[in-house]
């Protein structure tokens, strides 16, 4: 488990330790093990999300804490499939969501527009970054998502430039990794694996920033809705998954943070790998880099929640337009 004082970066706490319990004491989150004591201990006022991986348990206190100071809880199986999620009752603001729920189908297919362009843009840029030069069709599908005139072209668009590009990505891995196909429920693969895990934490830190900033996780724009279908998380997470997601597992493979030899039968990764995993990809998420449209200094858990506050702005109209997360180089 892990976080510190810090208020962006550090503002989100896993706990991974099976048969521990979360509570408070006065002014501070603390996790317990019977036995043992105390594990650890957070500010109360500086964490949002709490992520609770298996069998862990929390007191009626917390739950009631976590209400008041605005704390998202959300539920994983140990392995880190997503089950659900406690929301607060402050991150419900009624304004903003009955702005999203009137979007017009032009004001939809605007913001579908921009999100599949910075995806696609993304995707050019991540194999431009491994050397990958044979990707010429993406810069074309990426003119022509702005002259589609349907969701269901915009959707076709970003489903060929998917392929394209997953075509690609084995040009991206170190020898003795091989990616011939994009495979799920179950991944065919150990790579597969690792992306469908990566994709999973990135779905939690979209679903975290869009709750607080009060927009409805589970109404989509270009992901149809679905019943316990987080649409609108799926919807903006689509521009962070080459540049961000297939980034982050690609340099645990490349760089030989994880091995073969850390993954079980079924393709998901052992215990103490999984647990290494949680600590790098925390780690990774607040690493900063020069935000490319506001050119100040920002870390990826930061940028992600300025993504949900612009997607904010446009469907509340304080933006003529939504800007995704485009990186150039």
């Amino acid at each position: 488990m892990k976080a510190s004082e810090g208020m962006f970066d550090d503002s989100v706490v896993y706990v991974t330790r099976q048969g521990s319990q979360v509570g408070v004491d006065g002014g501070r989150i603390v996790v317990v093990m019977k036995g043992e004591g105390e594990l650890a201990s957070f500010p109360m006022g500086q964490i949002d999300t709490i992520n609770i991986f298996g069998n862990i348990n929390f007191t009626t206190p917390f739950v009631a804490r976590a209400n008041e100071h605005g704390i998202v809880l959300n539920y994983f199986t140990q392995l880190g499939r997503y089950r659900g999620s406690f929301v607060p009752e402050r991150n419900t603001i009624a304004e903003v969501r009955r702005r999203q729920y009137a979007l017009s189908e032009e004001e939809n297919l605007a913001i579908a527009q921009s999100i599949v362009r910075g995806k696609i843009r993304n995707s050019r840029t991540f194999l431009g970054r491994k050397g990958v030069t044979n990707a010429g069709r993406l810069a074309d599908l990426e003119k022509g998502v702005s002259r589609t005139s349907t969701l269901d072209e915009v959707r076709g668009a970003e489903g060929e430039a998917a392929k394209i590009y997953f075509g690609l990505l084995n040009g991206c891995l170190a020898e003795g990794w091989t990616f011939e196909k994009r495979t799920r429920r179950p991944p065919e693969d150990h790579i597969n694996s690792l992306l469908s895990l990566t994709y999973s934490m990135m779905k939690n830190e979209v679903l975290s920033a869009l709750r607080q900033y009060n927009l409805d996780p589970f109404l989509g724009i270009l992901h149809a809705d679905r019943h316990g279908r987080p649409a609108l998380a799926l919807d903006l997470q689509e521009e962070f998954r080459p540049i961000f997601c297939d980034a982050f597992a690609v340099r645990l493979i490349n760089k030989g943070v994880l091995t073969h030899d850390d993954f079980q039968n079924d393709n998901h990764l052992k215990d103490y790998a999984f647990k290494k995993y949680l600590g790098k990809f925390d780690d990774y998420m607040k690493e900063e880099f020069k935000h490319p449209r506001f050119g100040y200094t920002v870390s990826r858990r930061k940028a992600v929640r300025l993504q949900a506050i612009l997607l904010r702005k446009a469907i509340t109209g304080e933006l003529k337009k939504y800007h995704p997360l485009e990186f150039k180089r």
